[in-house]
């Protein structure tokens, strides 16, 4: 387990724990080592892994994937933030090894789902706008689940309404348009991750929400992930070809 140390790594040692069908062998996180926490990568050749799970940050995640590759270690990773240059690099370094990977923006289940009705319903209406809100913790805006559903919806429909705004009395009022969507980002205590597509046409309009209340609700992708990653040649990214949407 890569990022070991943090509140979603113990949730994933966790989960790993209680899988029948699973050990956990080795836990690394250079900013809580110590105990049963390792420094580095060396922990998981010494363990024979033969999955690492990576939840920390993009910087770490690269390095982490770029590791995998080479010692034939299957991946499956939360953290967020590659390029679409670092994603086709990853392919490419998956493809000549002998081990997979999946990268998933999100491995709660209901918000892969989410992304995948959104996408279906995106042709048949003029105009959208995305909603996602995260705990108050959370660094980066939008999250890389809203970017991808957004991009999802872009690539299924190109025929959006043009924005009426003409005055904008406060910067940001509108969110930020990724493929010419609205996306806004809340960031509040309390909160978890929730994600809400709005999509409006003549006389109606479709609301689609997901909501994680606990950072348990992405551990059944997360483990599932893991059981199939072997299955999956090369990169997959995206929980779709997990779950075989």
């Amino acid at each position: 387990m890569f990022g070991a140390g943090g509140r979603m790594g113990a949730t994933v040692c966790d989960a790993v724990r209680a899988a029948d069908d699973m050990e956990l062998v080795a836990c690394v996180d250079p900013f809580c080592a110590g105990g049963d926490i390792a420094e580095s990568s060396d922990a998981i050749s010494a363990a024979h892994a033969d999955v690492a799970v990576d939840f920390t940050v993009a910087n770490a995640a690269r390095d982490n994937l770029r590791w995998c590759a080479a010692n034939n270690v299957h991946a499956v990773v939360g953290t967020t933030g590659f390029t679409e240059a670092e994603l086709a690099e990853f392919a490419e370094l998956f493809d000549r090894s002998q081990a997979n990977a999946v990268i998933a923006p999100n491995f709660a289940i209901g918000a892969v789902l989410l992304v995948r009705f959104a996408e279906l319903a995106a042709p048949y209406f003029e105009t959208a706008e995305i909603i996602e809100l995260h705990h108050n913790q959370k660094i980066d805006a939008p999250s890389g689940t809203a970017m991808h559903t957004a991009q999802r919806m872009a690539a299924a429909s190109k025929d959006w309404a043009a924005d009426p705004t003409t005055d904008v009395n406060a910067e940001g009022a509108r969110g930020s348009l990724v493929d010419g969507i609205p996306v806004h980002s809340v960031r509040l205590q309390g909160m978890v991750a929730h994600e809400e597509v709005l999509l409006g046409t003549t006389g109606q309009s479709l609301s689609i929400r997901h909501d994680s209340y606990d950072r348990a609700s992405f551990m059944p992708g997360v483990i599932l992930a893991v059981r199939k990653v072997a299955e999956l040649p090369g990169l997959t990214v995206g929980l779709d070809a997990v779950l075989g949407l």
